[in-house]
């Protein structure tokens, strides 16, 4: 059975730092790119970041480039969040994706697995 578990959200105020993980179980890990996204309550969960098996070739979006660092370990996948700012308030969830060496998929429709997801809350 295929586990991804979301750790680390919480309550920081505005310009604060965050370090999300993400512990999978029950998969090939290192078969699988992993992204993390967010979801506001009544909108569309949206990519936010993602890392291949291969090569550890990295995406994000625009609205967390420069503030976020994906990066993966032996069975876990981490988003580091820096700066970060009210409109950074969402749930976030880790997915993983079977794939090629080098590929990222930003589309949700394409991910195979999701964790439960983590809350995180920016104060101004």
């Amino acid at each position: 059975q295929v586990q991804l578990v979301e750790s680390g959200g919480g309550l920081v105020q505005a310009g604060g730092s965050l370090r999300l993980s993400c512990a999978a179980s029950g998969l090939t890990f290192s078969a699988y790119a992993m992204g993390w996204f967010r979801q506001v309550p009544g909108k569309e969960r949206e990519f936010a970041a993602a890392i291949s098996w291969g090569d550890r070739s990295t995406l994000y979006a625009d609205s967390v480039k420069g503030r976020s660092i994906i990066s993966r370990d032996k069975n876990t996948v981490y988003q580091q969040m820096n700066s970060l700012k009210p409109e950074d308030t969402a749930d976030y969830y880790c997915a993983a994706i079977m794939s090629r060496y080098t590929t990222i998929t930003v589309s949700t429709r394409a991910y195979d697995y999701w964790g439960q997801g983590t809350q995180v809350t920016v104060s101004s």
